[in-house]
């Protein structure tokens, strides 16, 4: 993600690399924004009590963006700085592109700043990341469970790639199966289990309820992926119920939102599907999975902690094996 947003990797893994931080220092970071979003904050709901802090949930996010601040200054000066002198600059990365519009006015209806695009690069590589391995976790986890269901995955693996090559982007409308895993793994495991709030914009009536306009709606993700009205045993980890099923993450399959639907969608839907699909597709075809010695399938637990994402409580300890030649590796 950071290749994708910034056009190159930003952090370091020693003092002699240029990075205003390490790989891990973000990654708590990253862990600290998404804990203080999902946290429950007194002084949210007891507006006269804000100024107390009295859990230090303000304090940390004023340290928090402070820190994340000073470092996405960081990358947009060493980009300004690339384009100086240079007369016919092309963009070459997401940060690139969006400076653009910031100087060029005459693109946009409504003009963007340095802040915005402070926001945006931090939404993607901050939505980009965690999401797609928290998803990633959860699927393995399911899978190690069922041992059946990765080798039903390897079979077609074998079948469509072979044992010669890895996994690449074009080969993952081949992979049917893969792609029922990830989206039963989004149904039984929704990342975000309470959808960004939406907005009634009419009166309207939904199950006999009456939802005035105006109204802040929440959609629980988690409750509708294990309603038993709308699935066929919602507990068991089935991907076969995906197969030859007309049912996709576009915000159409109303039963199904693990992006969200209408104007509130995910804009990283695309690229999240992707980096998912090849992630885990290549996890399963490079590798044979298995708990430890002494960690039976039946005393894995799955137990989930939830914030504004809903990550495993303890994370997968798993042993993998080399499955593909030695030489691919």
């Amino acid at each position: 993600m950071s290749r994708i947003v910034f056009g190159k990797e930003y952090f370091g893994v020693s003092k002699f690399e240029s990075s205003i931080m390490s790989l891990k220092e973000f990654q708590d970071t990253l862990d600290e924004l998404f804990l203080l979003s999902g946290v429950f904050n007194i002084g949210d709901w007891i507006p006269w009590l804000n100024f107390l802090d009295l859990q230090g949930y303000v304090k940390r996010m004023k340290a928090l963006t402070k820190k994340l601040d000073q470092f996405y200054e960081f990358v947009l000066d060493e980009h300004k700085t690339k384009k100086e002198g240079v007369e016919e600059f092309v963009s070459e990365d997401m940060v690139d592109l969006l400076l653009r519009l910031v100087d060029d006015p005459n693109d946009l209806e409504v003009k963007l700043t340095y802040d915005s695009v402070k926001a945006i690069t931090q939404d993607s590589v901050a939505g980009g990341t965690d999401t797609s391995a928290t998803t990633l976790e959860w699927a393995m986890s399911e899978l190690i469970k069922q041992p059946n269901l990765i080798k039903k995955a390897t079979q077609e693996l074998d079948r469509v790639i072979g044992r010669e090559r890895w996994i690449e982007e074009k080969d993952l409308e081949n992979l049917p199966y893969i792609d029922a895993i990830m989206k039963e793994t989004m149904r039984k495991h929704p990342v975000v289990a309470m959808l960004p709030p939406h907005l009634a914009l009419e009166d309207c009536n939904v199950a006999g309820y009456d939802i005035c306009k105006g109204t802040l709606v929440f959609v629980n993700t988690w409750s509708m992926g294990r309603d038993p009205t709308l699935w066929d045993a919602p507990d068991e980890f089935r991907p076969e119920r995906f197969l030859g099923k007309a049912i996709d993450v576009k915000g159409q399959s109303f039963e199904f939102l693990p992006f969200g639907s209408g104007r509130r969608m995910c804009p990283g839907y695309s690229l999240g599907l992707k980096v998912i699909r090849s992630c885990l597709a290549n996890m399963l075809h490079g590798f044979n999975w298995k708990l430890s010695e002494n960690v039976k399938k039946e005393d894995l637990g799955m137990e989930e902690v939830y914030g504004l994402l809903t990550p495993r409580k303890f994370p997968l300890v798993a042993v993998v094996e080399p499955r593909l030649p030695i030489h691919l590796y």
